[in-house]
């Protein structure tokens, strides 16, 4: 349905002070803080967990060596979407009005909402991690039984839910630091950085940015800070619906991904008939994860 005059009243007459409203600041571009990005060229795209070997076994002297074998785990799919939205201006409409462009200043209305549920998809993963989203092993993103070929486990949340705090993010390091790999050989994994909603970010700042424990009267070293456990330090996520949650990307690879199919488009045109002008914008991509050891969130203990 077209923007008409009707909807635009106080803009076709005079003594109009201030139009307002459309242009209120964003968050922008805050899912590069949690996803790698790559570009596809497929309706979807697959990456496939594999299976190396196990711990070497000793070979008795004159026997034969020993011979494993290497599997695939599972399969992560990305499903890109189209995401598209649009507007139409009556002739009349631009002709009457006084004030602005119409044109311009609803197109940034427009970039401001395809922003928006880029970034609200992108924080989606992380909301429903603990109970809903899944990765490709079958279990959801964020659990303490993530099932490994050995049949042994690895967990990216804490056994007990924990707010932020120093213990609950030294056992995060400490939990990261214990990752194994398919065949149940130790992984040197890492945290990078801390992922907190608004609600926490003075939690992170007194937790990582303060040379001594935070909360005591002991004049002890911040160890988290001092040893560089968290060397990104942290960052605020806006679209995170939990104001308990937190969470930490780690260096392990081909954790958190971002595929963009086709990058934002906007095109306009104008109808004969009605001389109605429309505009619309439109971006393909998907959010997703192939190694649920890319990140380790705790749901907090409310």
């Amino acid at each position: 349905m077209a923007i008409t005059r009707a909807q635009l009243l106080k803009e076709l007459l005079p003594g109009l002070n201030a139009l307002f409203g459309l242009e209120y600041g964003k968050y922008e571009n805050e899912h590069a803080e949690i996803y790698e990005t790559e570009n596809s060229e497929r309706s979807f795209e697959e990456e496939v967990k594999l299976s190396g070997f196990g711990a070497a076994p000793v070979k008795p002297e004159g026997g034969a060596i020993s011979y494993d074998s290497a599997q695939e785990s599972f399969v992560a799919r990305y499903n890109h979407e189209t995401v598209g939205m649009g507007f139409s201006i009556t002739e009349e409409a631009m002709e009457d009005n006084l004030y602005d462009s119409l044109s311009a200043r609803y197109t940034k209305a427009l970039a401001r909402a395809m922003a928006y549920t880029k970034q609200t998809k992108a924080a989606s993963l992380l909301n429903t991690g603990f109970d809903t989203f899944q990765s490709g092993d079958g279990v959801t993103l964020f659990n303490a039984s993530h099932p490994t070929v050995s049949g042994g486990t690895n967990a990216n949340r804490p056994s007990v839910a924990a707010d932020l705090n120093e213990t609950s993010l030294e056992q995060a390091v400490i939990d990261i630091a214990g990752y194994v790999d398919e065949r149940g050989l130790l992984i040197a994994a890492r945290p990078r950085k801390l992922i907190v909603p608004p609600a926490l970010m003075f939690v992170a700042t007194r937790l990582l940015e303060t040379d001594l424990r935070v909360g005591t009267a002991d004049n002890d070293l911040n160890a988290i800070r001092s040893n560089g456990s968290i060397p990104e330090g942290y960052r605020v996520n806006h679209y995170l619906t939990d104001n308990d949650a937190f969470f930490l990307t780690t260096d392990v690879p081909n954790g958190m991904k971002h595929f963009v199919r086709t990058a934002m488009q906007t095109s306009m045109d104008g109808d004969f008939d009605t001389g109605n002008v429309r505009y619309k914008a439109r971006e393909r991509y998907s959010f997703g994860v192939s190694d649920p050891l890319g990140i380790y969130g705790s749901p907090g203990a409310a």
